[in-house]
């Protein structure tokens, strides 16, 4: 690869020193070369990193054994299914709880609200506010 490497390097410093350009009849050829060693490469890279991360998995997967631990996958499939279970006998969905004192009471509370300002406004702003 270094030889392939200098070879174009000094092809390209007799281009710039203004010497006339060389055809290699193989160019073709050494660059097709060149393309399947880069793939190669690439595919070596890839299954040795596959490889380091099945190692890995495996020893996650002693850990998550000896101390009990359930993967991210494994608790979102049991709450899923929790929550399928407990809307089993039901057709529609769960109804929210209202807590005590919510509900069609809100626009008086509202009033009550402004009135309650308006009693320490001045009395002018008073005024103004009651018109």
């Amino acid at each position: 690869l270094s030889s392939v490497l200098s070879l174009g390097a000094t092809k390209d410093m007799g281009k710039m020193l203004g010497g006339d350009e060389e055809k290699d009849p193989d160019a073709a050829k050494k660059e097709e070369e060149r393309q399947e060693a880069l793939r190669q490469e690439e595919e070596e890279r890839k299954a040795k990193y596959a490889k380091m991360e099945a190692e890995r998995e495996v020893m996650r997967q002693g850990i998550r054994d000896k101390y009990g631990i359930k993967k991210k996958e494994e608790k979102e499939a049991e709450a899923q299914a929790a929550l399928e279970a407990n809307a089993e006998g039901s057709l529609t969905r769960p109804k929210k709880a209202i807590p005590p004192g919510c509900g069609d009471e809100e626009e008086e509370e509202e009033e009550s609200i402004l009135d309650t300002v308006i009693k320490y406004l001045p009395g002018p702003l008073q005024d103004m506010f009651k018109k």
